[in-house]
């Protein structure tokens, strides 16, 4: 972990919350029984669905022998289409401690993990802050954030002395599309204030002697069916404002219907994989605008074994 032993305490909590844009403000540390207050719905507590080495990031993440992933349940965010929909609607997984869950990301750097990887950590950040802290002395790995892109730019301020690798999404340009799929009309608004506070805090990418990144930005967007027009506008975006050289564009074609978290007759237009027309047409933009630092996918991604299996492992 590329950090300093000596940190300032992380100045949220869960009372009064608000880790996230939707600023729910819900004193979390009095939540009980089954109804949660708040769009997470979560409690102090973190809870996990798997801790172990995954191996389907992007190269520069997943490396030789694979990232060292823990998967919270919940999110902040709720995309109706989202691939690990049994950890973000259903919350599937299991509580642990601040002291379990850095003894996992110890447990995790011995099994030669090439990172630290939280997945969707944000309605958790506390818990998780705290947990790196004790494991500070003996992490010697980098720590990444995989998140949705949806965060407050003062909290990225307050992670850069745990974070070394972003690596969000940016899901949307189009407010109206990122209501009706993700219930945040001003997803874009947060997500492009957040990632340009990402890359001013790690700079450009800095790897290792084998290519795998130790510190930087790793931008993902998914191009969803029938929106290839507003991954344009995405694309462009991103050429006319982010520093060139300062982050790496990652750019996905694993939609897959099958994991719809709604019934898809809410969303006809998302019952449907992605086509190779649609992606070669985001891909060639992306080329146009000098937008080649990255990676691509093979249309083959768009599977269900790609998605990982939530049964507990390593928790």
């Amino acid at each position: 972990m590329n950090k300093s032993a000596s940190t300032a305490p992380f100045p949220y909590d869960y009372k009064n919350c608000r880790l996230c844009p939707r600023q729910c403000r819900a004193d979390r540390t009095q939540l009980s029984g089954q109804k949660q207050e708040g769009f997470c719905q979560s409690r102090t507590q973190a809870k996990i669905a798997r801790a172990a080495l995954h191996h389907w990031e992007e190269p520069c993440i997943s490396g030789i022998h694979g990232s060292g992933t823990v998967f919270f349940s919940g999110c902040t965010l709720g995309c109706c289409f989202c691939q690990n929909h049994v950890i973000s609607h259903q919350r599937f997984g299991k509580e642990v401690t601040v002291r379990q869950l850095s003894a996992i990301f110890l447990r995790l750097q011995a099994q030669n993990a090439h990172n630290i990887n939280l997945v969707t950590p944000t309605h958790y950040l506390p818990s998780v802050t705290a947990a790196l802290d004790l494991a500070r002395p003996e992490l010697a790995i980098p720590v990444v954030c995989n998140c949705g892109g949806y965060e407050r730019p003062e909290v990225i301020k307050a992670l850069a002395p745990y974070v070394d690798i972003w690596l969000p999404d940016l899901k949307y340009h189009s407010p109206v599309l990122s209501a009706r799929y993700s219930k945040a009309k001003d997803y874009f608004a947060f997500a492009s204030q957040a990632i340009t506070q990402m890359i001013a805090q790690t700079g450009p990418p800095v790897a290792d002697e084998n290519g795998i990144l130790r510190s930087g930005v790793v931008i993902r967007h998914m191009v969803l069916p029938g929106q290839k027009e507003d991954s344009l506008k995405l694309l462009e975006w991103i050429k006319d404002t982010l520093p060139q050289g300062h982050y790496r564009l990652s750019l996905l074609s694993q939609y897959t219907p099958c994991h719809l978290a709604k019934n898809t007759c809410d969303y006809p237009e998302l019952n449907r994989r992605v086509t190779t027309y649609e992606y070669e047409k985001v891909v060639d933009h992306a080329i146009e605008l000098g937008l080649t630092d990255g990676y691509m996918q093979k249309k083959t991604s768009a599977k269900e074994e790609y998605t990982p299996p939530f049964d507990l492992e390593g928790v």
